[in-house]
């Protein structure tokens, strides 16, 4: 019987960076306002040139150079956007030539804010069938592309960037303490709210959104597929030792972490300096700490994005 750990990590994000009190001067907001109600401070932008497999592909080297790995080591390339680069070939496709990880199969994930999620889902289900022995799984998207500048209900909440983990065959079982690797993951979807968070219509869609309806979803959704991957694998918010959340709102991180009764210092937040990157908020996020999660610390990862698409993941370090 086959399993997948987590061996490493790898993120990057675009040098242009974008504060609120920049944003001030091209939209009815503030400082003040931006912060108080999302936890941001800033964002980083993507330039013009800058594609969303020029984002993955250094978070990628990154990863393989921590891992001591070539790109022809890697079995599969699994990636996560809603910002590609192209409506064909997936870029996926595109980041494979880019990193000559020529032995890799390579698809896209579309599931927005879960992507990545939904990613490390196929990732870990492949290789626990044995057909892989390693994947990469990325989580990239340049959202500043698909926005509304002028709009200030959607343009403050992103930003750009890209965040990725290698995923590597185990024979261990993770749920045994001391063993490394993926517990499990758990992936959902509800299309009856799909006009609630989505692009518009025509050449050049924008981002809309119904802001109260999607936190509503957000905290219900999260909180029961939290307490579901938990049940389901015996465990108790006291087993956990952290919390990896998707990056979109600081009220709900934190109310996440009250619930879970995690130290403030365990609930890893990178909003305030990345806003919501999307598919790669959680691995960016992770990134930020991988190297301070002690072995055998639970790490819980849960996300929740436009279709309406969520899940959750658990994995033993």
């Amino acid at each position: 019987m086959f399993f997948s750990k987590l061996i490493s990590s790898g993120s990057y994000l675009p040098k242009k960076i974008l504060t609120n009190d920049d944003l001030a001067k091209i939209v009815d907001t503030s400082d003040e306002w931006i912060f108080s109600r999302t936890g941001i401070k800033q964002r980083h932008i993507a330039e013009e040139n800058e594609k969303t497999t020029d984002l993955a592909l250094i978070a990628a080297q990154n990863a393989l150079q921590k891992a001591n790995l070539k790109p022809t080591d890697i079995d599969g390339i699994i990636l996560a956007t809603t910002t590609p680069d192209l409506v064909f070939p997936s870029s996926a496709s595109i980041l494979q030539r880019k990193l000559g990880a020529i032995k890799a199969f390579a698809f896209d994930i579309q599931a927005v804010c879960s992507g990545f999620i939904y990613a490390l889902f196929v990732a870990d289900s492949t290789i626990r069938s044995g057909r892989a022995e390693r994947i990469l799984v990325v989580g990239a998207d340049t959202f500043s592309k698909i926005l509304n500048w002028q709009d200030r209900t959607t343009s403050v909440l992103f930003g750009d960037g890209a965040g990725c983990v290698i995923l590597e065959k185990t024979l261990e079982n993770p749920s045994i303490n001391g063993n490394s690797g993926i517990l499990d993951a758990r992936i959902f979807t509800d299309g009856t709210h799909t006009d609630e968070l989505r692009t518009s219509e025509g050449i050049n869609p924008h981002v809309v959104m119904n802001g109260p309806e999607v936190f509503k979803h957000a905290v219900n959704n999260l909180a029961s597929v939290v307490d579901l991957i938990l049940e389901k694998n015996n465990l108790t918010k006291n087993d956990v030792n952290w919390l990896v959340p998707h990056q979109a709102n600081l009220r709900i991180i934190t109310a996440m972490g009250k619930k879970l009764n995690l130290n403030p210092e365990r609930v890893v937040v990178s909003i305030d300096k990345h806003a919501n990157t999307s598919a790669a908020s959680i691995p960016l996020a992770l990134d930020t700490v991988f190297d301070k999660i002690q072995k055998n610390d639970l790490v819980l990862m849960e996300a929740m994005g436009g279709g309406f698409t969520w899940g959750a993941a658990l994995f033993r370090m």
